[in-house]
C-alpha cells in the first residue's frame, strides 16, 4: 500500500534522471495500481489452492526483486517493468497478510487484530508521499525502492522460520480459469481508462472501447459467476448487508482521502514553490490522525455502532474539504487543522469498515472477501486520481483562459502608448505559463509615469492570475463538498445503531 503513492513526490526528479516527461512517467505509477488491482482476486485463489505460507513468501520475493529492479533502472521502461513486478508480488502479499492475521483468533475475538490490519492500510496510502518526500530530499529516489530490500529480506527470514510450508487446499479442484480471464480483464479494462483517459481524452476512441470493453466483460464476468460450481469472486459475498455497505464505503473513503494526498503536493510544489520534503511535510497532520484515530475507532465500533462512527468521519472530511474551499490554502496552519480534520475522518471511517467487511465470513468467504476489499480500495485510489487530477487540469485551464481574458482588458484600458501594449499582453501571458519566473522589471519605457502605471498593471495581473490559480483548486474541493453529504445521508440510512 505504501508504494501505490510513495513516487508521487519523487516524480519530478525522476523525470529530470530519465530525460523523459512526466506524462510518460505516469505509467510507472499507473501500472503498479493497474495490475495490482486486476491480479488481487485470481492470485488469492490461487494461494487458496497451493498453499497461502508458500504463495505469500513469492509474493514478497517478487516485490523485493521489482523493487531492485526499480531502483536499478536507467530508463522509463526497466522502471515501468521493475514496477510490474513489485504490483504482482504485491497483489500477493496484499490479501494474504490480511487473511492469514484474521485467521490467528477466533471469530469472535478478531475485532482488534482486523482493527490494526485495518489501519496499516490507510496509513501506508497515505505515508506514501511524506516518506517519498523524505527519502527524495536526503537520499535519492532511488532509494524509495531499495529501502524495501532489508525489510524483504528480514520477512523472508521470518517466515521461513515460522510458516508451514506444507499447507494446502485440496478441497479446491476446480479453478475458474474463465471467471478469473474475464475478472482481470474488466479490472484491467477500468483501471486503464480510468488512468489514461485524461492523457486519450475522455470522448476519444480509444477511451470509449475501453469503457465499453469495461461494461462487456463485467456483464459477461458476472453471467460466469453465476453460472460456474466454483466462481472467482461469491456473489453471495454481495448479498451480505454488511459486506456490500463496507464495499461503498471502502471506494469512497479511499476516494476522499487520496484526493487530498494526491492534489495537496502538487499545489504546495506548483504553486507555493515548495521542494518536495517541506510539501510532503503538509500530509503529516493527516497521517498523524489516521494513527490516533483508526485503533480507537475500531474498538469503539460495538459500543458506537458503524451508523455514527462512519457518517461522524465522513462528515469531519467534510469539514476538512470546507475549510481548503475557504482558507485552508491560503495560511498553512489551516491547512494542516484541515488535513488533521481529513485524517481524523478517514481514521474513523478505515478501522470500523475492515472489521465489517471481515465479520460475517469464514474460510473461502473470508478470503474472497479480503481479496475483493483490496481491489476495492485500489479502485479508489485510482478513481480519486481519475476525478481529481482531471477536474484540477479542466479548472486550471478555465482558470488560464480567465487570466489571459484579464490581461487583454486590463492593457488595452490601460494608458500608455498603443505600440508597447502587444508586448505587455505577450509577456503577461509568458508569465502565466511560468510563474516561478514571472517577475515585474522596474523599468519598461524610461518614463516614470508610464512605468509606474504598467507596473501597477502588472502587479494588478499577476494577483489576479495567482487568485484564479488558487480558485481552480478550492473549486475542485468545493465541487466535492455535495457528493460527500450524498455519502454522509446514505451512510445513516444504511446501517442500523448497533453493530
Amino acid at each position: 500500500m505504501l508504494d501505490t503513492t510513495v513516487m508521487n513526490v519523487a516524480l519530478p526528479e525522476i523525470s529530470v534522471a530519465f530525460s523523459t516527461s512526466l506524462n510518460n512517467l505516469s505509467w510507472a505509477l499507473n501500472i503498479y495500481t493497474i495490475l495490482f488491482a486486476a491480479l488481487t482476486i485470481p492470485l488469492t485463489r490461487v494461494a487458496e489452492k497451493f498453499g497461502m505460507n508458500k504463495v505469500i513468501m513469492l509474493g514478497f520475493i517478487l516485490f523485493g526483486i521489482g523493487s531492485l529492479i526499480s531502483g536499478l533502472s536507467n530508463g522509463i521502461e526497466i522502471l515501468v517493468f521493475g514496477r510490474a513486478i513489485q504490483s504482482i508480488g504485491a497483489a500477493l502479499v496484499f490479501p494474504l497478510s490480511m487473511i492469514l492475521g484474521i485467521k490467528l483468533v477466533e471469530t469472535d475475538k478478531r475485532t482488534g487484530v482486523i482493527a490494526v490490519l485495518g489501519v496499516t492500510q490507510g496509513l501506508a496510502a497515505a505515508l506514501g508521499p511524506v516518506i517519498g518526500g523524505v527519502i527524495t530530499q536526503y537520499l535519492t529516489w532511488r532509494w524509495i525502492f531499495f529501502v524495501n530490500l532489508p525489510i524483504v529480506i528480514f520477512i523472508l527470514i521470518i517466515g521461513c522460520n515460522l510458516l508451514d510450508f506444507s499447507e494446502k487446499n485440496d478441497d479446491i479442484h476446480n479453478f475458474d480459469i474463465l471467471g478469473s480471464s474475464l475478472s482481470i480483464s474488466f479490472l484491467l479494462s477500468l483501471t486503464t481508462v480510468l488512468t489514461q483517459g485524461r492523457n486519450w481524452g475522455w470522448a476519444s476512441t480509444t477511451s470509449l472501447i475501453f469503457m465499453f470493453s469495461s461494461v462487456v466483460f463485467l456483464v459477461s464476468f458476472l453471467f460466469v459467476e453465476l453460472k460456474v460450481e466454483k466462481p472467482m469472486i461469491p456473489l453471495k459475498l454481495f448479498k451480505n448487508r454488511n459486506f456490500m455497505g463496507a464495499s461503498i464505503v471502502i471506494i469512497f473513503s479511499n476516494l476522499f482521502l487520496v484526493a487530498v494526498t494526491v492534489i495537496l503536493p502538487t499545489y504546495y510544489t506548483n504553486v507555493k514553490n515548495f521542494d518536495a520534503l517541506n510539501a510532503s511535510f503538509m500530509l503529516i497532520p493527516i497521517t498523524l490522525f489516521i494513527f490516533i484515530t483508526s485503533p480507537i475507532a475500531g474498538f469503539a465500533l460495538n459500543k458506537v455502532g458503524p451508523r455514527i462512527l462512519i457518517s461522524f468521519g465522513f462528515s469531519l472530511m467534510m469539514i476538512g474539504y470546507i475549510g481548503y474551499t475557504y482558507n485552508g490554502l491560503n495560511i498553512q496552519l489551516y491547512s494542516c487543522f484541515y488535513g488533521a480534520l481529513v485524517g481524523a475522518g478517514y481514521g474513523l471511517i478505515t478501522g470500523p469498515i475492515t472489521v465489517i467487511a471481515a465479520s460475517d465470513f469464514t474460510g473461502e468467504l473470508l478470503s474472497s472477501s479480503q481479496s475483493v476489499t483490496g481491489v476495492l480500495r485500489q479502485i479508489g485510489i485510482v478513481l480519486a486520481v481519475a476525478l481529481f487530477v482531471s477536474g484540477l487540469y479542466s479548472n486550471l485551464n478555465d482558470a488560464q483562459i480567465e487570466s489571459e481574458s484579464y490581461i487583454s482588458s486590463t492593457v488595452s484600458k490601460l494608458n500608455v502608448p498603443e505600440e508597447i501594449k502587444p508586448h505587455l499582453i505577450k509577456k503577461s501571458n509568458e508569465g502565466l505559463k511560468n510563474q516561478k519566473s514571472a517577475k515585474i522589471p522596474k523599468r519598461h519605457t524610461g518614463n516614470i509615469k508610464i512605468d509606474k502605471r504598467i507596473n501597477k498593471a502588472l502587479l494588478d495581473i499577476k494577483n489576479t492570475a495567482q487568485s484564479n490559480v488558487l480558485n481552480a483548486f478550492k473549486r475542485l474541493y468545493r465541487e466535492a463538498i455535495p457528493f460527500l453529504i450524498v455519502t454522509i445521508v446514505l451512510t445513516l440510512l444504511f446501517w442500523k445503531n448497533k453493530f
